[in-house]
């Protein structure tokens, strides 16, 4: 029976107790090693995340909380002024934060789950399902993503479920492409041959076959999906069928203070307030992709060169 790769090994030793210490002083190592593009977005990353898990602690105010004066200046009692109506700001940002960011990773989670799974039992099956799923989803990539998200919405509606379901379903097709095309390189291996004529089922060989050995594309098209699925929803929150009020969010928020740019000449601060959440969406989209660059030359076996 041909041996394994190296990934299948890694999983083995991350469910093994007695060499789990071993393992993690690999990962340990390797962030040592990491540059500093990668430090640096895993540091924002976990700013953003100790954040969005402390925004109740951290925001001064309640979230949808209305203060007397809209349009605030940048005072001590109101960091960056208020919005339209009179919320603070800082509050919106860091409670925007956590709505954005944890339905952006809860859709990606989805997406993978549905094109995931669709994909590897497409691979390991073929035939005729192979060509339903693979159709299926040709189909609806060639639908532009952003127009079809924005009709499903305004037919089921511009709430959360819908909004997770919807965008997950739609990033889903990426994910059964990408799996698919890796997974069919592993289920031609001399161990998924045997591991079928064992009588395992397609669960079993999905899980602990296939999956294992293709992990490192997954995880770096899941930090890709997420920036992805974030840009999607700020999007469509920007054209008011996203996240909806009183919820926070960094896309309404850019909308809700855009026209604050054209008094720059006279306030420049208040002039900046519409670019602070699209200068968080930059950020943590740049972090992501910083750490995932990261990722895709460490798993590559690449060199630096000096």
């Amino acid at each position: 029976m041909t041996q394994q790769p190296d990934t299948y090994s890694a999983a083995s030793e991350k469910s093994n107790p007695r060499i789990r210490r071993t393992f993690l002083q690999r990962i340990w190592n390797g962030l040592r090693k990491a540059p500093l593009s990668a430090w640096f977005g895993l540091i924002v990353i976990a700013f953003y995340c100790v954040v969005a898990l402390l925004a109740p602690i951290i925001a001064p105010y309640g979230e949808a909380q209305i203060f007397p004066a809209p349009y605030e200046p940048w005072s001590s009692a109101h960091i960056f002024g208020t919005d339209q109506i009179g919320r603070d700001i800082f509050t919106r940002l860091v409670y925007g934060g956590r709505n954005t960011m944890g339905i952006a990773l809860v859709t990606t989670l989805l997406s993978f789950v549905i094109g995931g799974g669709l994909a590897l039992a497409a691979s390991i099956s073929r035939g005729w399902l192979d060509q339903v799923l693979s159709r299926t989803v040709d189909a609806l990539m060639a639908i532009p993503s952003l127009i079809f998200a924005l009709m499903l919405l305004s037919i089921f509606g511009s709430n959360v479920t819908s909004l997770i379901c919807i965008i997950a379903v739609l990033d889903s097709t990426r994910v059964f492409r990408l799996t698919r095309s890796v997974a069919i390189n592993v289920v031609v291996m001399d161990y998924v041959e045997a591991a079928r004529l064992r009588g395992e089922k397609l669960g079993w060989i999905m899980r602990r076959e296939i999956l294992p050995n293709i992990m490192p594309p997954l995880v770096a098209e899941f930090g890709l999906r997420f920036c992805f699925v974030f840009l999607t929803i700020a999007a469509l929150s920007f054209l008011g069928v996203g996240i909806q009020p009183p919820s926070a969010d960094w896309g309404s928020m850019v909308r809700e203070n855009a026209s604050l740019i054209q008094f720059a000449k006279y306030d420049m601060k208040a002039a900046m307030t519409p670019l602070l959440p699209a200068g968080a969406i930059a950020l943590l989209t740049v972090a992501v992709n910083f750490v995932v660059d990261w990722f895709l030359h460490k798993t590559s076996g690449l060199r630096d060169e000096h």
